[in-house]
């Protein structure tokens, strides 16, 4: 990546998306926060320096600076990737950490975090906005929609499905073919053996409905 990088959150997610930035040699120009305890700090050397919308720094990005969400929450990242289309016509790029591997025969959209010693298969789609922790294991064929969390330690086996917006918790196994709805919740550690529907939340081995 030639141009530097600006982050659009500073918390968990924004730390750990400069820890994968910086993995790759990647600069990093700036962060930014809408937390003003945060602002005129610094995060691994990295100074935070406004909010999510400063327009003085957003107009940098295209051909300038590139630009990664991170901010905590889905209904914010979501919201700041649409600003980011409409007013600067510009699309978050991916930030995957160095340890990670990724399969040259996956698809990717944008936006999408990859944690350290996360493995992404070959035949694989994560849509856009995705975010798989560390240690987490997205197997063959498998299918992610857009905005999902997959928490560190997860394993999705071949040919998962799973749906917009839904969340996989650290340590969780979802077995082969299993289809995951939108905006699911699978709690951590769980064993998904059998469909989860939509907006439903399940726990426990096996998964059973909370």
């Amino acid at each position: 990546m030639e141009n530097p990088v600006i982050i659009l959150g500073a918390q968990n997610v924004g730390a750990t998306a400069l820890d994968a930035f910086l993995s790759n040699d990647v600069v990093v120009y700036c962060l930014l926060d809408d937390d003003a305890k945060l602002q005129n700090t610094e995060l691994n050397d990295v100074p935070v320096m406004g909010n999510t919308d400063d327009k003085e720094l957003l107009k940098l990005l295209g051909k300038k600076c590139e630009v990664f969400v991170a901010t905590e929450d889905t209904a914010s990242r979501r919201s700041l990737t649409s600003m980011l289309h409409d007013e600067y016509q510009v699309a978050p790029v991916n930030a995957i950490h160095a340890r990670a591997s990724v399969s040259t025969h996956a698809w990717l959209g944008h936006g999408i975090l990859v944690g350290a010693n996360a493995v992404v298969s070959s035949n694989t789609k994560v849509g856009n906005g995705c975010a798989i922790g560390p240690n987490a294991v997205v197997d063959v064929r498998a299918e992610l929609g857009e905005y999902v969390q997959i928490g560190a330690g997860a394993i999705l086996n071949a040919g998962v499905t799973v749906g917009d917006q839904a969340f996989i918790g650290a340590g969780a196994v979802v077995v082969a073919g299993v289809k995951i709805g939108n905006k699911a919740r699978i709690g951590a550690g769980s064993v998904v053996v059998a469909d989860v529907p939509a907006n439903q939340t399940v726990f426990g081995n096996p998964a059973a409905k909370v």
